[in-house]
């Protein structure tokens, strides 16, 4: 999961960005000035930062030029209702983008998943739904919260979303996860069940299908 640090002193824009990036799997924290994002900026440490050119205090510019004379790497796009050229100009001083305002949080999303590309990280991940598992990184989020598994159920899930929409046997799942066959398939219905405890009532997502295995389908 990625962290993106929104910086909006309007709370409805700054809400509505930090629920739609949730829910595409990012981690999130606002600022609402130029100082909380100075401070925030250090412990949350993240990867893109929307960053509002008009804030309270220190304007985006001022806190764009403070943060990149830090950090050379870390992904800063304005925002901003500004539309002129001479506001793009100095904003890509020290910005690798520029959106104006109005925005749809569509366009937002692909800004922010092309700047991750050009910073060599990718999402990488396997979703379903409000699923998303990161295989690289064992980690495995709903709706942009994190969710602790064993490293079997882990296992099992990534097998299921890897097949997402395919039936996927009690023996496939045996042979992925366990690395064997086996006669005895019990193991892998008691785990299971394990794994959709843990989803809660996502767990409902893994269907049964009797005689065969199991299926995770796409909403």
């Amino acid at each position: 999961m990625y962290n993106i640090l929104i910086v909006e002193d309007d709370a409805s824009i700054a809400r509505l960005l930090e629920l739609e990036l949730q829910h595409e799997g990012y981690k999130t924290l606002i600022a609402k000035d130029g100082e909380e994002a100075v401070e925030f900026y250090g412990n949350f440490k993240p990867d893109v930062i929307l960053l509002d050119v008009m804030l309270p205090i220190r304007n985006g510019f001022e806190i764009a030029e403070i943060i990149r004379n830090y950090d050379k790497d870390v992904g800063i796009i304005m925002l901003t209702a500004k539309g002129e050229l001479e506001d793009k100009v100095n904003g890509l001083k020290n910005a690798d983008d520029y959106i104006v305002k109005p925005f749809e949080v569509e366009e937002v999303f692909a800004r922010i998943e092309s700047l991750l590309r050009r910073l060599g990280k990718t999402k990488n991940s396997i979703k379903a739904g409000d699923i998303e598992l990161f295989p690289e990184r064992m980690q495995v989020f709903i709706k942009g919260k994190e969710l602790h598994l064993s490293l079997t159920e882990f296992n099992i899930l990534k097998t299921l979303l890897l097949n997402k929409n395919i039936v996927v046997s009690k023996e496939k799942i045996l042979e992925e996860v366990w690395g064997y066959e086996d006669e005895n398939l019990n193991i892998v219905e008691v785990y299971v069940n394990y794994l959709r405890k843990k989803l809660g009532d996502y767990g409902k997502k893994i269907k049964t299908v009797r005689g065969v295995g199991y299926v995770i389908r796409e909403d």
